[in-house]
């Protein structure tokens, strides 16, 4: 500002001008300094920025590259693996269809080989045992007295199984000793989770057995609380014996058996057959006659007897025999006789069955006598046979369902005429006492007399069994009422089934080693080819 002191204001603003162009000059080389600075850097950025993006090309095309080739290795894995997959299911099914086709005939060869033995069964003689195991059930747990909670536990523990249907395993241990596991072979196992049904499909065949003129006798054996009452009769509710064909699956072998005969029965010629059923219990060796009834009509045990006839068979005489027309009438008479049947709470089962029951039904079969020894195989015969039958038993005679004590058999008997013969054959279906422990039972007084009946009478039976195995010359049938009883069907004269009912609890483990040793002893025996009923009942003529 000095320089412009004393200077004209034209002066000043030239001088003015003069600065503003220069200040104007240095601005725009300073700008174009920097434009040239910045597009040399732009350059030189773009270089590299242009190198990164080849390099990212380049790299990008060898990192495609290689996914490709690991998509495509991975494509022909999994074409390898689906053919692998695809093959594998080839031979699987192939594999199944082996397995199938193998199993049908192991199952074939099973029921050959099961005929066989059936048939090898027939020719000796020999017992059939089936052996079944129920479920554990709530009283198991209970000790019924006092013990230590780990012996406690131990009682509830399952020792015995079913490994297959002919095998029961037992594991046997003892406190510092090892657990031993044995081994029982019979002709059927059934295990816990098998219904009824299971077990009556086995017993049927023996039931036509029957109608083809041979003794069928289906006996239970057991301790007590082992499942024979339920596998013999079924559910048996408390304070009420009875049971009706309403509970169908849960019926067991007694009226299921007497369905299927009636329905057998069913498909022959009317007439021809004559069904009379007896119920008897045999309590404290004495024998009652379940079905007899006082001068009221009114329904009571009667104690009877049982001999030996000329013809060395058993017989009761006075035995009160009933004819049946249907299982209905039947179940009723059955249920009749269960009211009258002694049972007695013990520590062991609240209804324990303290007598043996045996229920018998009685089939005349009428034959025509030009074909006796046949069962009418050619229509005709049948017809005639009716016609014959019509005229020979009256229908007053045949409604008449006495009761009369002795009698031998059906009215058939009192009208029986040359040509019309009779043959007789018998189903005894037998729900035996349970062995026990008196010990584990607690029972006193009157109820240990009773079991000490109970356990000399099943002592008896496998005494008479053992006698039968060693062929003695002598067998003790007359020891006890039970086996006097059942002489003829234990004896030979029937084809006789065991059901061997045990418990699975290391409680009962001790009653069940019994159950099972009679049961292996009992298959062993070998009584001989049983003989059909081909020789005609005495008839009496008018």
């Amino acid at each position: 500002y000095q320089g412009l002191a004393g200077r004209s204001t034209k002066e000043v603003l030239q001088l003015y001008a003069a600065h503003g162009q220069q200040m104007k000059l240095q601005r725009s080389s300073v700008v174009t300094q920097l434009h040239g600075a910045i597009k040399k850097r732009l350059k030189q950025d773009l270089k590299s920025l242009h190198s990164f993006a080849l390099e990212l090309s380049k790299d990008f095309q060898r990192q495609s590259k290689i996914c490709l080739y690991q998509v495509l290795a991975a494509v022909q894995r999994i074409q390898l693996q689906n053919e692998a997959v695809r093959m594998f299911q080839i031979k699987a099914f192939d594999l199944e269809q082996s397995l199938q086709e193998v199993t049908e005939r192991y199952e074939k060869e099973k029921q050959k080989r099961k005929a066989l033995h059936n048939s090898l069964v027939e020719l000796r003689g020999n017992i059939r045992v089936h052996c079944r195991i129920r479920p554990l059930l709530p009283f198991d747990d209970d000790a019924g007295h006092s013990v230590s909670q780990d012996r406690q536990r131990n009682f509830s523990e399952k020792v015995a199984y079913a490994a297959d249907d002919e095998t029961v395993l037992v594991k046997c241990s003892r406190p510092g000793h090892a657990s031993v596991n044995k081994t029982f072979q019979f002709e059927r196992v059934y295990s816990d989770l098998e219904s009824q049904d299971a077990v009556f499909a086995d017993v049927a065949p023996l039931l036509t057995s029957l109608l083809d003129g041979y003794n069928v006798c289906i006996m239970a054996y057991g301790q007590t609380g082992s499942g024979k009452t339920y596998t013999m009769l079924g559910p048996q509710l408390e304070g009420n014996l009875a049971f009706s064909l309403e509970e169908e699956s849960e019926l067991g072998i007694i009226p299921r058996a007497t369905q299927e005969v009636f329905r057998l029965i069913s498909e022959k010629p009317p007439g021809s057959y004559w069904v009379e059923v007896s119920v008897v219990e045999v309590y404290n060796n004495e024998i009652f006659d379940l079905l007899a009834k006082d001068s009221y009509g009114k329904v009571f045990g009667v104690k009877r007897d049982v001999v030996t006839t000329r013809e060395g068979k058993s017989d009761v005489p006075l035995l009160t025999r009933e004819t049946v027309e249907n299982a209905s009438e039947f179940l009723h008479l059955v249920n009749k006789g269960l009211q009258l049947r002694v049972t007695h709470p013990t520590l062991v089962h609240a209804h324990s069955s303290r007598s043996h029951l045996v229920v018998t039904l009685t089939i005349t079969t009428v034959v025509y006598g030009d074909n006796f020894g046949t069962l009418w195989e050619d229509e005709q015969t049948s017809q005639r046979l009716n016609k014959e039958a019509s005229c020979t038993f009256p229908q007053k005679m045949r409604d008449n369902k006495s009761t009369s004590s002795s009698r031998a058999s059906s009215p058939v008997q009192l009208e029986a005429t040359e040509k019309m013969k009779q043959v007789k054959t018998r189903l005894q279906l037998v729900d035996l006492a349970g062995s026990e422990c008196v010990g584990m039972s607690g029972v006193t007084g009157a109820a240990l007399r009773e079991t000490s009946f109970i356990n000399r009478s099943l002592s008896a039976l496998a005494d008479v069994l053992g006698a039968i195995a060693e062929q003695r010359a002598h067998v003790p049938y007359r020891n006890s009422k039970l086996t006097h009883l059942l002489q003829d069907s234990v004896g030979g004269d029937a084809k006789l089934l065991v059901m061997l009912c045990i418990s699975p609890g290391q409680k009962y483990l001790t009653e069940s080693m019994q159950s099972l040793g009679f049961g292996t002893r009992a298959r062993q025996v070998q009584r001989g080819q049983v003989k059909k009923k081909n020789v005609p009942v005495p008839s009496k003529t008018k």
